[in-house]
């Protein structure tokens, strides 16, 4: 009888020790499980984070540069379309004053009037044609 006693005692001491073993077992691998996850997780933040940062810095930068530069370029059309308005005002009234104080001076006749108008029409043509093209050399070369 104090065998069977004995055996019984051993058994459940067994059992209830392994039953402890797959319990800090099963235990372990569930802390191993949410302890990678929680990495997974982690670093997924973290990488949509960077990415996010790229993005917006690449965006900035780009939105600066293309504003930069269309701010330059109508600052620059803007100051080339004073400019030839200016001289090409100057040189009609300036031409127009010369053939008019020459028509008088000199006391040109009908015909000799519309030479003068053909000769002015010619230089203010000539003019027009000297400014656009160097506006659009600066506005090339800029």
């Amino acid at each position: 009888m104090v065998v069977v006693v004995v055996v019984v005692v051993v058994v459940v001491v067994v059992v209830v020790v392994e039953v402890v073993v797959v319990v800090v077992v099963v235990v372990v691998v569930v802390v191993v499980v949410v302890v990678v996850v929680v990495v997974v997780v982690v670093v997924v933040v973290v990488v949509v984070v960077v990415v996010v940062v790229v993005v917006v810095e690449v965006v900035v930068v780009v939105v600066v540069v293309v504003v930069v530069v269309v701010v330059e370029v109508v600052v620059v059309v803007v100051v080339v379309v004073v400019v030839v308005v200016v001289v090409v005002v100057v040189v009609v009234v300036v031409v127009v004053v010369v053939v008019v104080v020459v028509e008088v001076v000199v006391g040109v006749g009908v015909v000799g009037v519309g030479v003068a108008v053909e000769v002015e029409v010619v230089v203010v043509v000539v003019v027009v044609v000297v400014v656009v093209v160097v506006v659009v050399v600066v506005v090339v070369v800029e």
